[in-house]
């Protein structure tokens, strides 16, 4: 059974819009998934949705596809004023915010992507797709990255956050939990101790670690880290964007 609202002033659609910032995520402890890939991607995943919105076209050409959670029917006007894009295609779900807590660093395995201070969403989309693409087991987002719940963060995701283990937390205590277990974390910084990126071992565990797109690492960071590597560049340019840098890392060091 679809339930069908049609005011603007419904107490539900206001807590839909309030998804789109932080203080409203906190208050429901869900977050909002626009369009029907990102909402069929997290019902493949089996992600614990709480509710699933849309337009009258978009249920009906979809609803084959539904899980048991409520389902509301939107008024086409009150559908475009939900979402965080321009053109919205009038789908929508929300779903539980995750518990980071299951994930221990001390006992992670597999081979982990660090994000420091990252703050471009389209960086951080491309990334985590990129870390999926690689066969990675998962990313960490370190204090100062954008959060994974913004909406172009979400977007650009493309459905690998449901793929991989995603999760934010201390890169100190990331970085000190893999290397006291002896398992090799590789910063990216270009200094006279750096390592060109291929005369390094692929790795079967370990870490690499991706610094903020203007300032690089941390410094501190950089003093934890295993080996910093760094890429050769055989141009002109002065820096490679820090997603397709990690594209290369990813893909020599995980092969």
């Amino acid at each position: 059974m679809r339930e069908r609202i049609t005011s603007s002033q419904n107490k539900r659609v206001k807590q839909w819009r309030a998804l789109t910032t932080k203080k409203g995520r906190k208050a429901t402890q869900t977050y909002l998934l626009e369009g029907w890939h990102l909402v069929q991607e997290a019902i493949k995943a089996r992600l614990p949705l709480t509710a699933i919105m849309g337009t009258e076209e978009q249920l009906t050409a979809h609803e084959g596809a539904f899980p048991a959670v409520p389902i509301y029917e939107l008024t086409d006007s009150i559908a475009q004023t939900i979402g965080d894009t321009s053109t919205p295609q009038g789908i929508f779900a929300t779903a539980s915010m995750p518990n980071d807590d299951h994930v221990d660093p001390k006992q992670a395995s597999g081979i982990w992507l660090f994000l420091d201070q990252v703050q471009d969403p389209g960086n951080i989309g491309t990334m985590v797709r990129t870390a999926d693409a690689a066969g990675l087991t998962g990313v960490v987002l370190g204090r100062g990255s954008v959060s994974r719940f913004l909406p172009k963060v979400l977007r650009s995701m493309q459905g690998s956050q449901f793929h991989i283990q995603l999760v934010e937390g201390d890169l100190h205590d990331w970085i000190t939990a893999f290397t006291e277990r002896d398992l090799p974390v590789y910063g990216t910084n270009l200094d006279p101790q750096a390592k060109d990126y291929r005369d390094v071992p692929s790795l079967s565990q370990g870490a690499i670690v991706m610094g903020n797109e203007g300032n690089g690492m941390a410094p501190d960071l950089q003093r934890m880290t295993t080996q910093n590597l760094y890429i050769p560049i055989k141009g002109q340019a002065e820096s490679l964007n820090v997603a397709i840098a990690a594209g290369i890392v990813m893909f020599r060091l995980a092969e």
